[in-house]
């Protein structure tokens, strides 16, 4: 699988371990996420993986910032993107089986290594439940 992650300053240790991991597994990831701590403009990060997903450069995203919802506002702006924003694994596994969100969002003040790495594991292993859900999804996109 092809996946593209971002960050900010917030996110950028967690990148590095969520890198890591993804290849581990043999993924292929696309870092569009700055590699410092100094701080930078999270939407630069966000519009780079979301026009990936959107374009169907890659399978899914992954996106970081200090709350996640910086990220989540810019990337939801895509008309193709369903970023969900989770912060423990319940929720990770259910933006998968009800939005089926190619995007997911970690809020990296507010998440430990571990858990966010459960999450990312969790995510990819989870499937959309389509049925009602399809229905809701397709009513997402204005």
């Amino acid at each position: 699988m092809k996946i593209a992650i971002g960050n900010d300053h917030a996110g950028t240790n967690y990148k590095v371990s969520i890198v890591t991991y993804l290849e581990s597994l043999g993924h292929e990831v696309v870092n569009c996420g700055t590699n410092s701590n100094d701080s930078v403009d999270y939407p630069d990060f966000a519009r780079l993986v979301s026009k990936k997903v959107n374009d169907a450069e890659v399978d899914l995203g992954i996106l970081l910032c200090g709350t996640g919802n910086g990220v989540a506002m810019t990337a939801n702006k895509y008309s193709k993107v369903r970023a969900g924003l989770a912060w423990s694994k319940e929720i990770a596994a259910i933006i998968k089986q009800h939005n089926n969100a190619n995007i997911l969002v970690i809020p990296a003040r507010f998440t430990a290594e571990a858990q966010v790495l459960e999450m990312v594991e969790i995510y990819l292993n989870t499937d959309f439940e389509g049925g009602r859900h399809q229905r809701r999804v397709d009513k997402i996109s204005c």
